[in-house]
Order: C-alpha cells, then sequence, then structure tokens
C-alpha cells in the first residue's frame, strides 16, 4: 500500500471514529469520491479536500496528518482549521446534550426545571454571557427571557441586530437552587461556576465570536477570576481565551437603576464593541441616552 493512501486511509479512520464518537450518523461523501474507494488500492489515488475542488492530486509531500489538519478529508472544502458547517452543527448538538443530562451539581439537577444551554447563532460574532439563569429561563429553557432579558434584547437590537444574529449564553446552565425560597435568586458559587465552565468553553471554541460581553460582576468573576469589580472595569477591554471581552453592567442593574447616565454607559461599551466588529454606527445612535 502507497505510503500517501495509507496516510489519508487512516487520516479518514480516525476523522469517522471521532464524528461517530460525537453522535454523527451520516457522512456526506462526494460520487467520484465513492468511486475512488471502489478501485483496487494499487490503482487508486484517494482524491484529498483540494483534490475534489480544483480535480488535481496533489504530491504525497502535501498530504497532511490528522494531527496537523482535524478536517475530514472525505467532506471538508479546504484544507483550514475551520470545522465544517455540518461538523459544527453535529458537534454542538452533541455538546448541547451532554449539557442537557449532565447531574455533575446534583442540588442543581435535582431542583432544576431546565437546562439553560443557551440561544442564538452557533455563527454569531457577537457573544454575550450572564451569570445564571432565573426563574423566567429555569421555566422556559432560554436565557434572558425575564424583564433583563426582554432589556437585553431592546440593546441587541439597538445596535441593529437581533437575538438571532448573536449568541446568548451562561456561566451556569442549571438555576441556583433557593431551598426554602419561594422566590428570588442566589449567585452561584465558585465551584459550581468552576463545574459548568468547560461547557462554555466548548461554545465558545466552537461558535469563535470576535467579541465577547460579559454582563455583571458574576459573569466577568466566572470568566476572569476575582477582580476590581465591575464598576472599575466595565468599558475596558479584556481578553479571554484570545477573545476581545467587554464587561458591561448586567441588565438587571439597568432596571433598578434608571438613570440615563448609567444607560449611557452600557450603551458606550455597546457602541465600542460595534467599533471592534467594524458595524455601522449611526449618529442616532451615536447620541443615544446623551442628555439634549
Amino acid at each position: 500500500m502507497p505510503d500517501d493512501y495509507g496516510q489519508l486511509l487512516d487520516a479518514t479512520i480516525q476523522h469517522l471514529e471521532d464524528l461517530k464518537s460525537r453522535g454523527v450518523r451520516n457522512v456526506a461523501i462526494a460520487p467520484g469520491t465513492l468511486r475512488a474507494l471502489a478501485q483496487p488500492a494499487a490503482k487508486t489515488q484517494i482524491p484529498n479536500p483540494k483534490s475534489q475542488m480544483d480535480k488535481a492530486a496533489p504530491p504525497p509531500s502535501s498530504v497532511q496528518s490528522p494531527v496537523a489538519n482535524r478536517q475530514s478529508v472525505i467532506s471538508a472544502p479546504a484544507l483550514d482549521s475551520r470545522p465544517s458547517t455540518l461538523d459544527k452543527a453535529a458537534a454542538f448538538a452533541a455538546l448541547r446534550e451532554r449539557a442537557l443530562t449532565c447531574v455533575k451539581c446534583p442540588h442543581l439537577a435535582s431542583s432544576r426545571k431546565s437546562v439553560v444551554f443557551g440561544v442564538g447563532s452557533i455563527d454569531a460574532q457577537l457573544m454575550f454571557v450572564g451569570e445564571a439563569p432565573g426563574a423566567d429561563e429555569d421555566e422556559q429553557g432560554e436565557p434572558f427571557v425575564g424583564k433583563a432579558g426582554q432589556l437585553l434584547t431592546k440593546i441587541i437590537q439597538a445596535t441593529g441586530l437581533s437575538r438571532a444574529d448573536v449568541y446568548i449564553g451562561n456561566i451556569l446552565k442549571c438555576r441556583p437552587d433557593t431551598p426554602g425560597q419561594t422566590a428570588g435568586n442566589r449567585k452561584p458559587k465558585p465551584e459550581e461556576m468552576a463545574t459548568c465552565l468547560p461547557y462554555l468553553h466548548e461554545q465558545i471554541d466552537l461558535i469563535r465570536p470576535k467579541v465577547i460581553v460579559a454582563l455583571g460582576a458574576t459573569a466577568v468573576e466566572g470568566l476572569l477570576g476575582k477582580t476590581l469589580g465591575i464598576t472599575k472595569l466595565r468599558g475596558t477591554w479584556k481578553t479571554y481565551r484570545g477573545t476581545p471581552l467587554m464587561p458591561t453592567y448586567h441588565p438587571a442593574y439597568l432596571l433598578r437603576n434608571q438613570a440615563m447616565s448609567e444607560k449611557r454607559k452600557v450603551w458606550e461599551d455597546l457602541l465600542a464593541v460595534m467599533e471592534k466588529l467594524e458595524m455601522p454606527i449611526s449618529e442616532k445612535q451615536r447620541n443615544y441616552f446623551l442628555k439634549a
């Protein structure tokens, strides 16, 4: 068996095993590839992804190992480090399934109604991260659907985007239990956030947003650890897992403190985010929440 054929076969098997472990059961294969696979090994050179695009098989030296190239040698459109749309959706679905059945925090698993995984586009350039679900979110299984969530939706819309354009998640995917309480919420414990954070890491790694907005002090603490506090941090760019991160006030804070000056601070943070994303900003948008 020629060396290049063996390398490609090994890479194919490894990739298919990886897809299988993530729950993928069907893989699209080009008819030409199927015909090539049916030929005897001595007479066939299995096409790599680039050859499916330009119909020119590369020399053996250009074949990448499965470590250097995590793409499928069958279905990937090009040799780069980004997963294909099919692979990304499948990986995200598998991650969601794992999160929905998670019982790593037994006290949270026993008291929750829903696992609030996240909502929005898995191709979003902008990602919002809050602290944990509240009663409304636990009931509906979606983050930021209560009064604070409705305000967040208005803030997103003011930038010219919609909830469907961004991705919204939380540090904690279960509502913190409140034994003995009939209402209200509590702050997630550090150990709870540490246990749940790997799910968020996987979401970030799959989505690859260009900017993350951390909503409130607890979200900032969960992402960056103990800090100077949200009052001093908001409006200052940080970096999280290689992604620019903007800390700002939680929408719930603006519901408690409706001063125009506080609304303007949050809006200035969002203007900075829009500039970072190279989004168009109108004069009207620049003047939101400024005194007449």
